[in-house]
C-alpha cells in the first residue's frame, strides 16, 4: 500500500509540474507578444488589423491572433494570472480534456466577438480563454462528481467565480462578447470531452476497510475451524471392494418365521 501511494504522488507530481509548465510557457508567449507590440508602437507599425473587427471577413483574421495582443499592463497582468491558475487545475485534473478543448476554446472566444460586437470596434486579449478554461473546470465539476473534478470546480469557482457576471455587458471597453463566446465554448467542450480523462482511483471510505477486514476475519476463522472437522461420509475414500464376481454375491438367504406355539411360554405345573 505505501509503495502505491508513493507511486501515486509521484505522478500527481509529475503532472503537477507538467501543466504549470504548459501555463507558464503560454502566459510567456502572451508577455513576448505584448512586447513586441510595444516595440511595433515605437516603429509606428499600426497592428490593429490583428484584431478582431465585428462583421468584417478581414476582422477574421482576429480570430487567430487577438488573444496574443492585449491592449495596456493591466490587462495583460489580469489574464495572465487568470490562465496560470485555471490553465495549471485545467491540466491537473483534465490533462486530455483541456488540450482538446483548447482550440474550440479559441475559436469561440474570436467568433464570440466577431459575431456579437459592435461594428467598427476592436476586440483583443486571452481573456475570452480564461472564460473558457473557467466555464470547463466549472461544468466538469457538475458532470463528473468525482472528488478531484469536485474540488477543482470550488477551487476554480473560489477564485474566479465573478465570471458568471462578465459574460454579459457592464463596464464599457470589457469585450463582454468574448467572455460569452468563450464561456459557451467552455460548456460545449465539457459535454463534448468529459469522458476523455479516466476518473481518479476512489478511495475506500473506513467503513468499508472496516468491512474488508471483517470478510477476511470470516474467511480465516472458517478456514481455521474447517481443519479440525470430519470429513463427510462422501468424501471419504473406499479402501475395498468386494469383487462382483465373489461367490455368494446376489444370494438371498429366506428367513423362516418360528410357529406361534415354538414361542409360548410353558406353564407350570401348579396352575
Amino acid at each position: 500500500m505505501d509503495t502505491l501511494a508513493a507511486t501515486a504522488a509521484r505522478q500527481d507530481r509529475r503532472r503537477l509540474h507538467r501543466a504549470m509548465l504548459a501555463s507558464g510557457g503560454f502566459v510567456l508567449l502572451l508577455w513576448a507578444c505584448f512586447l513586441a507590440q510595444h516595440a511595433l508602437d515605437r516603429l509606428g507599425v499600426d497592428w490593429t488589423g490583428l484584431t478582431v473587427t465585428p462583421g468584417t471577413a478581414a476582422g477574421l483574421v482576429g480570430v487567430l491572433t487577438a488573444p496574443l495582443l492585449h491592449g495596456s499592463l493591466e490587462h495583460v497582468l489580469a489574464n495572465s494570472f487568470a490562465l496560470l491558475v485555471l490553465g495549471t487545475l485545467a491540466l491537473v485534473v483534465y490533462p486530455k480534456a483541456t488540450l482538446r478543448a483548447w482550440p474550440l476554446l479559441w475559436l469561440g472566444s474570436g467568433l464570440g466577438a466577431w459575431l456579437l460586437g459592435d461594428p467598427g470596434s476592436h476586440h483583443l486579449g486571452a481573456s475570452g480563454l480564461a472564460h473558457g478554461l473557467g466555464f470547463l473546470v466549472f461544468t466538469l465539476g457538475l458532470l463528473r462528481r468525482d472528488r478531484a473534478a469536485i474540488a477543482a470546480g470550488m477551487i476554480g469557482f473560489l477564485f474566479y467565480g465573478g465570471m458568471l457576471l462578465t459574460i454579459l455587458p457592464r463596464e464599457a471597453g470589457i469585450s463582454w462578447q468574448s467572455h460569452l463566446g468563450g464561456a459557451l465554448a467552455g460548456l460545449l467542450a465539457a459535454f463534448l470531452f468529459r469522458r476523455s480523462d479516466p476518473p481518479p482511483a476512489r478511495a475506500p471510505y473506513s467503513w468499508e476497510l472496516e468491512e474488508q477486514q471483517e470478510a477476511a476475519a470470516g474467511e480465516r476463522a472458517d478456514a481455521d475451524a474447517a481443519q479440525f472437522e470430519p470429513p463427510a461420509p462422501a468424501d471419504v475414500p473406499v479402501l475395498w471392494q468386494r469383487p462382483a464376481s465373489a461367490p455368494g454375491t446376489g444370494t438371498v438367504v429366506p428367513l423362516r418365521r418360528p410357529a406361534a406355539s415354538a414361542i409360548e411360554s410353558p406353564r407350570g405345573e401348579g396352575d
